[in-house]
């Protein structure tokens, strides 16, 4: 057993020297997650919504959904906060595939991962520096994140890594609100574990050295649904699943108790016209119970320019490569009715 070391080792300050953040953007950002801390906290009521493509593998494409987004956002910013979906990290459950932008900054070329952090790093920042709007990533890999913190705004633990001790751990010195997805199995227990993990101090080895983390009080729990032994959806997103998890939040000590509802993966079945629906279906259900209401006010949504997906070698703007996602005119839409709603 052993690695074959294949770049210098990396130097994480000089990396973020190179891309950071100028005082204005900067100052935009630090603005933007206060309101986003508010929102988590319940101080402010508005809905949070964490949507964009499944994963960012064109830049260009990824900046002209933004672009449109941040427009839309300025629309409904009194009852809606929007947190776009670049996602530079993609879980394979057997290895392969498409791994994200970090891995692969070109389709037609191999993997790169020292030119992946800078394509990371200027893709967040652009996002931030051309339309105002800061950025949520998936945490894939723990030891990565210091390569990204002082530029995002969200992050997301999958439901492969939930049950990761290092996941929970390093959740829980994040300083931005961290979401935690139930596992594949849909195991609720093994899901406000973590979350209880990650709303306390730890002592763990973290990048060659010991540290304690602070806490993360803004860490919260995501539905994104299961898959029993025979591979069959099982959504957990209806009325029942939403007091079930509830209770889960008062029987525990866990701080800011937040819902978010992701709308495709096995909630869907990655029939994405679904999240539609799903939406509509939890707005209503919220209306029914004060603490519904209270707690359930987050949504993830896949969405790009264009309606469904495409393999990789295709060369359809603005059309997902992984999962399947709305196109921009239903996610519009969407966006307009929840506005009404809220």
């Amino acid at each position: 057993m052993s690695f074959k070391q294949l770049s210098e080792k990396i130097n994480t300050d000089t990396v973020k020297g190179i891309t950071k953040l100028d005082p204005e953007p900067a100052a935009q950002k630090a603005a933007r997650d206060k309101e986003l801390a508010a929102i988590m906290t319940g101080e402010d009521q508005r809905l949070l919504l964490v949507i964009g493509p499944c994963s960012a593998h064109d830049e260009e494409a990824v900046m002209a959904y933004v672009q449109r987004l941040a427009a839309l956002q300025k629309e409904v910013a009194d009852k809606i906060f929007m947190v776009p979906r670049i996602y530079t990290n993609k879980p394979r459950t057997n290895g392969d595939g498409y791994k994200g932008l970090l891995h692969q900054q070109r389709l037609d070329e191999g993997s790169n991962l020292i030119r992946g952090i800078m394509a990371v790093r200027k893709l967040h920042k652009r996002v931030i520096t051309e339309t105002g709007l800061t950025t949520a990533d998936e945490m894939l890999y723990p030891e990565n994140l210091e390569l990204v913190e002082d530029l995002v705004s969200y992050v997301a633990v999958g439901a492969r890594s939930v049950e990761d001790q290092q996941h929970r751990f390093v959740a829980s010195g994040i300083d931005q609100p961290t979401g935690l997805k139930n596992p594949t199995s849909g195991n609720l227990t093994v899901m406000f574990n973590s979350l209880y993990a990650a709303q306390q101090k730890q002592e763990f080895i973290y990048n060659g050295a010991e540290v304690e983390s602070s806490s993360n009080p803004l860490a919260h729990v995501v539905l994104r649904g299961a898959l029993d032994e025979t591979g069959k959806n099982i959504p957990n997103y209806h009325y029942e699943d939403l007091l079930n998890v509830v209770a889960m939040y008062k029987a525990g000590n866990f701080k800011n108790p937040f819902v978010v509802v992701d709308t495709n993966h096995d909630n869907s079945g990655k029939k994405w016209e679904e999240q539609v629906r799903i939406v509509k279906e939890t707005m209503r259900n919220r209306t029914y119970h004060p603490d519904l209401h209270q707690m359930v006010r987050g949504f993830m949504i896949e969405s790009f320019l264009e309606d469904g997906r495409q393999e990789p070698d295709g060369q359809v703007f603005g059309q997902s490569i992984t999962d399947p996602c709305l196109g921009w005119e239903k996610t519009e839409a969407l966006v307009r009715w929840l506005y009404q709603q809220a």
